[in-house]
């Protein structure tokens, strides 16, 4: 039996924030960037909310959010008792948002009425799924936290909202679009549903991410990003992921390479790994390039797998971004120390069991070498 389930519902457009206006009489923890608060961003969103609501602003929230920031917002969402949640910002805004649901909601024992989430980025696919990725910087190590009731009630889709995003974080967030769509097209629960959303966002990805980093006030590309990367996220809530994510997780961990980078600089040699050892793997991303024009219906799955794997690299490189983690910055040296510690991590991430081949440690060993430099 196969599953596919959408609990949220998604708004999208300029006047998508007007859904704001329905709120009355609530109590509102609203989770933000930190550098979010007195700009115009915030204020736009603040205006829609009627003065009949109480607002209490949270903006404590770091990249790959740190279990102690979850626990400073906790400290202040128990005694507030709110009524509805509010993230607003990237995914990890996002993931704060739920990372402070999650224990609060245990503490107090009850439930808040509904879940907002406002994306400020193109990528994470947060603000649609169940995942909640907090890290442990003392300890080096990521914990996704995979719960159903995590998903956001509503997503609210404004394009505007992501025009003035700085070019990396545009690169970045949408090469992680890229990577969900990738992954949740050969996860072992992958189904047709989630296959066709998967397609589309190769061929959305592949075609207008690379205008919205270089002009970034195209309304219409930054609108089709911003709702596929919200497609990709139903996908691979649904589908699962594999071990892009799984070394990526780590990647991020150990030395702090954002997270849609690092699966950008994995993502070649992984759909390579798997189109290498699973024909179906290799059918599947062969004919999601000849859907999205970036080769011709009669050439091969093979060849057609490698233009694929171009295509990634080539659009890294019109984008600037660092396909090692050499070129990022870090010492050689230090990243070849960790490949014991990164292999035993990525075995025990929940995107693991995702991946449509279950690879050897040798494998994912020599997965992480091809990025150190």
């Amino acid at each position: 039996m196969e599953k596919f389930s959408l609990a949220t519902t998604i708004y999208s457009g300029n006047d998508s924030l007007e859904r704001l206006r329905l709120l009355k009489k609530e109590t509102i923890f609203m989770v933000c960037d930190a550098f979010l608060p007195d700009t115009p961003t915030l204020k736009r969103i603040l205006s829609e909310i009627g003065d009949t609501n109480q607002v209490t602003i949270f903006s404590d929230v770091k990249p790959d959010p740190p279990l102690a920031n979850i626990i400073e917002g906790v400290k202040q969402f128990v005694p507030l008792k709110p009524t509805i949640v509010i993230g607003i910002g990237g995914g990890s805004a996002i993931d704060t948002a739920k990372g402070i649901r999650f224990f609060g909601e245990k503490l107090l024992k009850q439930d808040i009425h509904k879940f907002i989430a406002i994306p400020t980025t193109s990528g994470t696919g947060s603000e649609i799924t169940q995942h909640c990725v907090l890290s442990d910087p003392e300890h080096q190590q990521k914990y996704p936290i995979m719960e159903d009731f995590l998903r956001p009630d509503e997503a609210l889709l404004d394009p505007q909202l992501v025009m003035t995003a700085p070019k990396s974080v545009t690169a970045y967030s949408g090469l992680d679009v890229l990577t969900h769509s990738l992954e949740s097209l050969v996860a072992v629960d992958a189904n047709t549903i989630t296959d066709g959303l998967a397609e589309k966002g190769v061929d959305v990805i592949t075609h207008d991410l690379v205008t919205c980093y270089r002009h970034g006030d195209d309304e219409a590309a930054r609108k089709r990003v911003h709702e596929i990367s919200c497609a990709a996220g139903i996908s691979f809530s649904n589908a699962g992921l594999g071990i892009c994510h799984s070394i990526a997780h780590q990647l991020g961990a150990n030395f702090h390479v954002p997270h849609g980078l690092a699966n950008a600089m994995l993502l070649p040699y992984v759909v390579s790994y798997n189109a290498s050892k699973s024909k179906v793997a290799c059918a599947k991303y062969a004919q999601a390039a000849r859907k999205a024009g970036l080769v011709s219906q009669g050439m091969g799955d093979r060849v057609a797998v490698r233009r694929l794997i171009s295509c990634i690299r080539q659009m890294m490189l019109q984008m600037d971004c660092p396909r090692t983690l050499q070129a990022f910055g870090i010492d050689v040296k230090d990243a070849a120390a960790k490949v014991d510690v990164i292999v035993a991590n990525a075995k025990k991430d929940a995107t693991f069991p995702g991946n449509p081949v279950v690879p050897s440690d040798d494998d994912l060993a020599e997965i992480y070498q091809h990025v150190i430099k």
